[in-house]
This record gives C-alpha cells, sequence and structure tokens, in this order.
C-alpha cells in the first residue's frame, strides 16, 4: 500500500490527483520564493486571521497549497507521495480531491476560530495530510477489510511520530493538525462508502502500461514480505525524524 515501485510515468499516469497536487505545491513553493509577483501571492494566499474575519475566506482554501520553506513543501509533497496513492485509487480520484481539500479547510477553520485573531500567520498542506491520516485511522479501527495489519502498525507508528512532532515543534499549526486529523476520522464513513481495498501488483505487464490491478486475494495466496516491511518502516522512520530535526532547530 505504502510501497511505490512505479516510474514516474506509470506513477504520473495512476495517481493524477497526487501528482497534481505535488506539482502545484512545488511551483507555488518556485513562484513565491524565486519568481515576480510571488509576494503578492503569498500576501493575498496566506491564513490570517483577522483578514478572514474581514470576510476574505478564500484564506481558508489558499494556504492549503502554499509552502515558504523547502523542508516544509518536500515534507508535505513526500507524505502524499507515500500515503495519497492508495486512497485516490479507493476512494476515486473526485472524492480523494474533494476529502483533502474539505480536511484542509476544516483545519484552517479550527485555527481561525480556536486561534483567534492574534494567531499569527499560517499556510501549508499540513491539515489536508493529517486529514488522510485520519482515514487510514478510522480504517485501522473500524474497517479493517480495507487495510492489512502490516500496513496498520506503519500508519499508526508514523501517526503517533507526526504528534509527537507536531508538539514539540513550536512553529507547526497545533490546531490544524489535530483538526485535520479529526475531520478525516469524523468524516471517513462518508468517504469510505464504496471503497474498495486497495492491491497494487507491480508485474511486467502493469509496468509496460502504467495500470494498476486489484487482486483482493493477494495477501491469502503471497505471505507478506516482513523485511520489506522493515526496511520502508526504517527508511520513513529517519526521513522523519531528520526533518523533524531540521525543522525543529534550524
Amino acid at each position: 500500500m505504502f510501497i511505490r515501485n512505479e516510474s514516474f510515468y506509470s506513477f504520473r499516469n495512476n495517481y493524477k490527483v497526487v501528482t497534481a497536487l505535488i506539482v502545484i505545491h512545488l511551483l507555488l513553493f518556485l513562484w513565491m520564493n524565486f519568481f515576480p509577483g510571488g509576494n503578492y501571492i503569498r500576501f493575498y494566499g496566506i491564513g490570517f486571521n483577522p483578514l478572514i474575519a474581514e470576510g476574505e475566506l478564500w484564506r481558508l482554501v489558499t494556504p492549503i497549497f502554499m509552502h515558504v520553506t523547502l523542508q516544509h513543501v518536500l515534507f508535505n509533497s513526500f507524505s502524499l507521495v507515500l500515503f495519497g496513492p492508495a486512497l485516490e485509487k479507493m476512494l476515486g480520484p473526485v472524492k480523494f480531491f474533494v476529502g483533502y481539500v474539505l480536511f484542509g479547510i476544516i483545519a484552517n477553520i479550527a485555527t481561525f476560530y480556536i486561534g483567534g485573531l492574534q494567531y499569527p500567520p499560517h499556510l501549508g498542506a499540513s491539515g489536508a495530510i493529517f486529514g488522510l491520516f485520519g482515514l487510514y485511522l478510522y480504517m485501522t479501527i473500524n474497517r479493517k477489510d480495507l487495510i492489512d495489519q502490516a500496513n496498520s502498525q506503519i500508519v499508526i507508528t508514523i501517526l503517533i511520530i507526526g504528534l509527537i512532532m507536531t508538539f514539540l515543534n513550536p512553529n507547526i499549526n497545533i490546531f490544524a493538525h489535530l483538526f485535520g486529523l479529526i475531520a478525516g476520522a469524523a468524516l471517513a464513513p462518508l468517504f469510505l462508502i464504496g471503497a474498495k481495498p486497495y492491491y497494487y501488483t507491480p508485474t511486467r505487464h502493469v509496468h509496460d502500461q502504467g495500470e494498476v490491478t486489484f487482486n483482493p486475494n493477494r495477501w491469502k495466496r503471497r505471505r507478506f514480505n516482513q523485511k520489506t516491511i522493515g526496511k520502508l518502516f526504517w527508511l520513513i522512520f529517519g526521513v522523519l525524524v531528520l526533518v523533524g530535526l531540521l525543522v525543529r532547530f534550524l
């Protein structure tokens, strides 16, 4: 579910929404930091509670796609690459995109009401991404037909690490993280209606044509490769710790 074996071509064709979101993240980051008009985009797009209170409601949406620092945009894009594809296939592209944006909006609404008018300007896709974690969390508890035990353990581990880093880093929007997670878990029953388990079989035929194959009996006929899961876990763990330390101390 979280192991990416595709080429760039097949990833782009199989997960169009995830690819589009990552492209938007990167383009806006480059525009805001290196091209003319970047300050204009930042000024009119960033989340700022006093201006939201004055009626600039688009600021509940635009921060979801904006990042200022390199580590921020890379971390959120990396999280989307790992955890977005399976959900895009399980939910469908439209429902996945609607959920992603909706979770981000709810996270920003929580920031507005709980943070108050004194809350500093904020931006980033973290609230929406934690909403995706909320969907996975709900699956691990109430929809075990959609996720196996090994992937459930990965989700719980990464979620715990993410929550720990949320409270350790003073520059993180805690309200967005927590309420994005809550929104994803609370709305999961609605978004998971009709969802099917995600199974990716990287055969030669799939590699050549960039197709995704669903095989509900895959894990019954084939023992799970624990070494692969272990390597993936330590890779994700190491990256998260490294990024957390960089954000915390630089």
